[in-house]
């Protein structure tokens, strides 16, 4: 088994593997060399997670929070707001149809978009940044099962 902060990572990812524009260029990095081949692309990493205590008898609850990063990345085009917007409608509709990450977790939210360009490499690239959300539920000596 897995630490549940991977499963969900793993069921994001095979969420949104497949979408229209994107494809199968989906990747668990955030370190990925991206290639004029490889876009557009998403790749998706954990960020950071928030703990809370839902019990005080041991062992303990926890209500975790997790941030997952979900980078959209697209060649620079005229269109450049246009594809992330597209990309963005892919994402967010694919992300909602199970809230509950296939059962590890509580809740999913979308909780802010970022675009943002980079002109470094080969050629200029558009980026839009997803924070997403996820609340989920472990014991403090078990996580690697959801509760």
């Amino acid at each position: 088994m897995a630490h549940v902060r991977k499963l969900i990572r793993d069921d994001v990812t095979t969420t949104l593997t497949g979408l229209a524009t994107t494809g199968s260029n989906v990747f668990q990095t955030r370190l990925f060399p991206l290639g004029e081949s490889k876009l557009p692309a998403l790749c998706i990493y954990t960020n950071t997670e928030s703990t809370e205590y839902g019990t005080i008898k041991l062992p303990r609850t926890q209500v975790r929070t997790l941030e997952v990063i979900v980078e959209a990345y697209v060649k620079d085009t005229s269109g450049l707001d246009n594809s992330l917007d597209a990309i963005a409608v892919e994402v967010e509709e694919a992300l909602y149809t199970d809230v509950t990450r296939g059962g590890y977790a509580k809740d999913t939210k979308i909780t802010s978009f970022d675009a943002d360009y980079t002109g470094e490499g080969e050629q200029s690239v558009g980026i839009g940044r997803f924070t997403i959300s996820i609340i989920y539920v472990t014991i403090e000596n078990d996580i690697e099962t959801a509760v």
